[in-house]
């Protein structure tokens, strides 16, 4: 499978000491990062230097992150990123505002280390998945995103949406182990608060539904997909 480091991630922040630990953490893991002090710097960097992946904040100085946002995704001379909001706040309506200006996903601050290259390389994984509707092949089970269905043996399923992001996950790199904290990182977010009960439930739905074959426990660990 192609490496995800080596990609081009953009920070944009207002804070100094944000941009630090971001830019930090994440050259460490072997990314290429180039840091923006306002929308309006994030933007004209854009068109410079291309980025697979933007972390942006959202109150900012000239430009606030949602402007910049929607002032990315009308250009259509570029290769749109994947664009995820670095934000402490919470309030619906700016998590709304985000999405409807074409925002793929959140991550609320404070975010430990582990926590950011987690969901960062979550993030990167959509960049190598077909546009949406396509099906995933993995072994006998196919994927569709777009329906949330997936189907196995010629049998098709409408899984509930969280079952379904936890089947997408796991099925994305087969063999890979997810660590609990991982998993509920990804699927339910940083600022929603559930137990790792929730994904025990989860798993065990799944496993009804799909069979004991595909869906591995790692004892004290997490999860890990199998193809065969």
């Amino acid at each position: 499978m192609e490496s995800l480091k080596g990609h081009t991630i953009l920070l944009v922040d207002d804070e100094q000491d944000i941009l630090n630990f971001l830019s930090y953490n994440l050259k460490k893991e072997g990314y290429k990062v180039f840091t923006a002090s306002n929308g309006e710097d994030g933007v004209k960097m854009v068109q410079q230097i291309h980025p697979s992946l933007i972390l942006m904040d959202i109150m900012m100085p000239k430009m606030d992150g949602i402007e910049a946002c929607q002032v990315i995704r009308k250009d259509l001379n570029i290769s749109q990123p994947i664009i995820a909001f670095l934000t402490s706040r919470s309030e619906d309506y700016s998590q709304i505002a985000g999405f409807e200006a074409g925002a793929d996903d959140y991550i609320t601050k404070p975010v430990r280390p582990r926590l950011l290259i987690s969901k960062v390389e979550s993030l990167l994984r959509r960049l190598n998945k077909p546009a949406s509707g396509a099906k995933d092949s993995t072994s006998s089970i196919k994927i569709d995103r777009e329906k949330f269905m997936v189907e196995i043996s010629g049998k098709n399923l409408l899984l509930p949406k969280k079952e379904f992001e936890l089947l997408e996950l796991l099925a994305s790199r087969p063999g890979k182990v997810y660590s609990r904290e991982q998993i509920l990182t990804i699927v339910w977010g940083n600022d929603t608060v559930v137990g790792e009960r929730t994904i025990d439930v989860h798993i065990r739905k799944l496993r009804e539904k799909l069979g004991d074959d595909y869906i591995r426990t790692i004892k004290g660990i997490g999860y890990t997909f199998s193809e065969s």
